[in-house]
């Protein structure tokens, strides 16, 4: 690691000490194992947000290691972009009951206590999206998916990219393409 990475790896990991059992939402009590922070280079250019850990990710403390994370690494290893060199997190780092949706008041609990920080610890040039749930809880607004998707957003002084989440992806496979799309687009992005 660089001296940078080092850094902005104890910020993080000072940044995550006071939750390492967080029961400031409704997410804490409803039975998860793990608080997913995120996982990657704490220098990255290129950051991504989700929507919450599932099963694989509560059980093992590491976002995007189920299937979702499988298409999602296969479409990054495609175009360049190894896992080592972003950062990944999501929108609520406590695994929602039955894989339910986050709910408004327990993403704006994690937003402001770790998801803001995070960002600005890291401070990407790119952040990417992933379905419609953090695209909506980054922003705080009910944008749809559907007409940004593959859209670049100025969001303060990083670049926002949202696309369709892996999941989503694997039950909807005719939208393989614009996923692959949009990953492709941010490999342009991330390799200039």
């Amino acid at each position: 690691m660089t001296e940078i990475q080092l850094k902005k790896q104890k910020l993080l990991e000072q940044l995550y000490q006071p939750y390492k059992n967080c029961t400031r939402c409704p997410l804490g009590f409803l039975g998860r194992t793990n608080v997913v922070f995120g996982a990657g280079n704490p220098d990255a250019r290129l950051m991504f947000i989700g929507e919450g850990p599932g099963r694989e990710e509560d059980a093992q403390g590491l976002p995007f290691v189920g299937k979702s994370g499988a298409l999602l690494n296969k479409l990054l290893e495609l175009h360049g972009i190894h896992r080592a060199d972003i950062f990944i997190t999501n929108i609520v780092k406590c695994r929602p009951p039955d894989n339910r949706r986050p709910l408004h008041n327990e993403m704006n609990v994690c937003k402001k206590l770790l998801l803001v920080h995070q960002i600005k610890i890291i401070n990407p040039q790119i952040i990417c999206t992933l379905g419609s749930t953090a695209l909506a809880g980054l922003l705080e607004s009910d944008v749809k998916i559907t007409q940004l998707r593959g859209k670049l957003i100025q969001f303060g002084s990083m670049q926002l990219l949202p696309t369709y989440h892996p999941a989503y992806v694997l039950r909807n496979p005719k939208e393989l393409l614009n996923l692959a799309h949009d990953i492709e687009q941010l490999a342009a992005l991330f390799q200039q």
